[in-house]
């Protein structure tokens, strides 16, 4: 969800209005996708490398998710919504987690629609951490090293281990590439890059990149069968 700085600059404005344009995008994006029956949407709310960024501006980013977090709380409950976090959570604030861990804990039984917020998250981390538990569970004598493989890594994978692989990711902004969002589980997933910024990014940009997703073949790295036959003609 990348372009609420710029966003902001544009109108001459400081990064937190953009970041707070961005969050309403955030509201209404996630409405249209529980209404259209999307099954299970990820947001790239905070990376890992946000921690970085100037203080006040990490101030008004988890200011801005307890808010979200607390006026959602009806909406999410009321339409079946399961909410998710992945990252290193144990860095928020702990206000922010209060209010985090309780909403997860009240929707837990919710089934219509899982709603993943990755936060303090970065991909390459998530699979550091992934061969960290394989590496201790070898270590103990629960796991042999000629049983690690793909599979056993993609278990241990939080952001894929109970939504499965994501089918299509979009990137805003303009912008083409992943920034470390989702490494393993993007292997195969078909990807969308929009042009608009993301406090822009409305119904009409969402309709879009679902149809591109329709368009596409998905192979998977094999062959389809109607390619099978031309090519043993």
């Amino acid at each position: 969800m990348d372009g609420n700085g710029r966003w902001a600059q544009r109108r001459g404005e400081g990064r937190t209005s953009g970041h707070r344009a961005g969050s309403r995008s955030v509201r209404k994006i996630v409405r249209l996708c529980r209404r259209i029956g999307v099954e299970a949407l990820t947001l790239y709310a905070f990376s890992f490398q946000n921690w970085n960024r100037p203080d006040h501006e990490v101030e008004s980013l988890m200011g801005l998710l307890t808010e979200f977090l607390i006026e959602e709380r009806q909406a999410i409950l009321d339409n079946g919504i399961r909410l998710e976090a992945i990252g290193e959570l144990d860095q928020l604030p702990s206000t922010v987690r209060a209010v985090l861990d309780a909403l997860r804990a009240e929707s837990a039984h919710n089934d219509d629609m899982v709603l993943t917020l990755a936060l303090s998250y970065g991909g390459q981390e998530e699979i550091a951490r992934a061969a960290q538990a394989l590496a201790r569970e070898v270590a103990a004598g629960n796991l042999s090293a000629e049983d690690i493989d793909v599979d056993a890594l993609r278990a241990r994978i939080p952001s894929i281990s109970d939504v499965g692989e994501p089918d299509l990711i979009i990137r805003t902004s303009g912008e083409q590439r992943l920034s470390n969002f989702l490494l393993f589980g993007s292997a195969y997933a078909e990807l969308y890059f929009s042009s608009r910024l993301w406090p822009d990014f409305g119904a009409d940009d969402l309709f879009a990149a679902i149809a591109s997703f329709q368009g596409r073949e998905r192979r998977f790295g094999l062959v389809l069968e109607r390619d099978a036959k031309a090519a043993s003609r």
